[in-house]
């Protein structure tokens, strides 16, 4: 395999028009760049979280999150073209026994958990939260025209996942986790 990026500027973009693979220029606000910036800015958080970790010593989260790394990477791929399909209902699953397997270890909630605890904790909330703008974009996006509707329910179990990370990540680096006061005044 070639060098995928031999050339690190083109000027090709300056017009404020990119070019997906296909020759075809888009607006670098449309829709379908807007997701994968996001899902790109996304994939960024969740490497400082691992940068984190490997001063942390959370050993069962470190290969999750790489992986997650990997899939997101997918999922751009399948928005550009030739647009194939990557992501799968084996993907979801995979999300769900990993959320099922610390979700079980975990004390129920009775209120909504404050995003913060530590650097670990807080750092996975900000993943999950920039999850769910991606999860917009996509919508929007499929909206405009559909592509692998797996992509929506992967992004929406994965913000789930992350959710479930950063109560993991507060647990075992024994950060406290500050629930919802609903009738605090102030």
């Amino acid at each position: 395999m070639g060098y995928r990026l031999s050339k690190i500027y083109t000027r090709a973009g300056d017009d404020g028009y990119t070019n997906l693979g296909d020759n075809k220029r888009l607006p670098k606000n449309h829709a379908r760049l807007e997701l994968l910036g996001t899902l790109d800015e996304l994939n960024s958080v969740i490497g400082m979280l691992l940068a984190y970790l490997s001063a942390a010593d959370v050993a069962s989260i470190h290969p999750v999150l790489t992986q997650l790394q990997h899939d997101l990477f997918n999922v751009g791929g399948e928005l550009c073209p030739p647009y194939y399909s990557v992501i799968t209902p084996e993907h979801i699953t995979q999300l769900e026994k990993t959320i099922d397997e610390w979700n079980a270890n975990l004390p129920p909630l009775t209120e909504f958990v404050l995003p913060g605890g530590n650097i670990l904790a807080a750092t996975c909330h900000l993943a999950r939260t920039v999850c769910r703008r991606a999860e917009r974009c996509a919508v929007s996006l499929f909206q405009e025209g559909p592509f692998n509707p797996v992509i929506l329910q992967y992004l929406n179990r994965l913000s789930d996942l992350l959710f479930v990370a950063a109560r993991v990540l507060a647990r075992e680096t024994n950060a406290w986790e500050v629930l919802w006061d609903h009738k605090r005044k102030q």
